[in-house]
């Protein structure tokens, strides 16, 4: 059977999770004949899912596995483009590499690229990303936004807000945003977004948004130069979660600030990102390419820079930088 049946299947599903739907029904709404239905649904059940099966009543899927393939992202998903168009794989260099040659090739808005492991995960400054096998979420996002080019960056803070707001909603643990682009618990990382373009001098192609997230990790997971400036989400609260659950909700939330961003601008995203900020009224030290600069964040700009006061009274604009609380 066809992935896009496959992916319809789940869709009928997803639209009915707690109800009984017939084989009829699912042959019917997918065109198909009923031992087609009842060759996917084995295929299912031999791919993790739990499915029951009741006489006159029809299948119901009562679990389904605890891994980020892409059927699992599908079933529950609820967003109307983000995450629709699926690219897995189980070992990769790099999700980031692997979006840049899929939109390169035409890829749709809204394609993701999943894997359980990357072996050359990068972040900001092409720094290294520790990327474990089926502990953490490691994922591309591709967008195409009509935007200017000076305006890319501020879909990095509003991946930031989307990720902070799916944790909390999944886990109930309060994350904060380190400008521009760490997720902090406690004072540690536990997640990194790297924005990349795809551009022409004057428009945006493609917007690659790499994010990556440490949902499972124990602390031994770490190697030691790390183990007292990263944490996870199972760290924070001895619990492990689902991380098909996660992707979910931070695709749908992060769909639904994309629309407000291109409908009203960047400014409804400036004030949700304030209110998760770290640093914001706090002393800092931003590190740039040309010195360091002192002094207190004030916020960002409309266009998501980064104020800061230093001593002097002074106000600097920091478009790119490492920044550290300063006591």
């Amino acid at each position: 059977m066809s992935s896009d049946l496959r992916k319809k299947l789940l869709e009928v599903f997803t639209d009915k999770p707690d109800e009984y739907i017939s084989g009829q029904e699912l042959a019917d709404r997918l065109g198909c004949s009923r031992t087609a239905i009842w060759k996917h649904i084995e295929e299912m059940r031999k791919d993790g899912f739990t499915l029951e099966a009741v006489r006159k009543k029809g299948y119901r899927i009562t679990n389904s596995p605890k891994s980020i393939i892409p059927d699992e992202i599908r079933f529950g998903l609820k967003t109307k483009f983000l995450g629709r168009n699926i690219f897995y794989e189980e070992t990769v260099d790099s999700t980031q590499k692997i979006a840049q040659k899929l939109a390169y090739e035409g890829a749709e808005e809204g394609t993701i690229v999943l894997a359980e492991e990357q072996i050359g995960g990068r972040g900001r400054m092409d720094r290294s990303w520790h990327s474990p096998k089926y502990k953490g979420i490691w994922m591309s996002v591709l967008l195409r936004p009509n935007i200017p080019i000076m305006q890319a960056p501020q879909l990095t803070l509003l991946t930031a807000v989307a990720v902070v707001q799916g944790i909390e909603e999944v886990t109930g643990i309060q994350a904060q945003i380190k400008w521009p682009n760490d997720v902090l618990i406690n004072g540690k990382k536990v997640t990194g977004i790297l924005t990349e373009l795809q551009a022409d001098s004057d428009r945006i192609h493609s917007l690659i948004i790499g994010i990556g997230i440490n949902v499972n990790q124990h602390i031994e997971d770490y190697p030691e130069e790390l183990q007292n400036t990263a944490t996870s989400l199972f760290i924070e609260k001895k619990e492990d979660w689902n991380r098909a659950v996660i992707i979910q909700a931070i695709l749908l939330k992060m769909e639904k600030l994309y629309t407000i961003y291109l409908e009203n601008g960047f400014y409804p995203i400036k004030l949700l990102w304030e209110s998760y900020a770290l640093t914001i009224g706090t002393r800092i030290t931003a590190s740039t390419l040309t010195g360091k600069i002192v002094g207190k964040a004030l916020g960002i700009t409309d266009d998501g820079v980064l104020l800061v006061e230093d001593e002097q009274g002074t106000t600097h604009r920091i478009y790119s930088a490492d920044i550290s609380v300063t006591s």
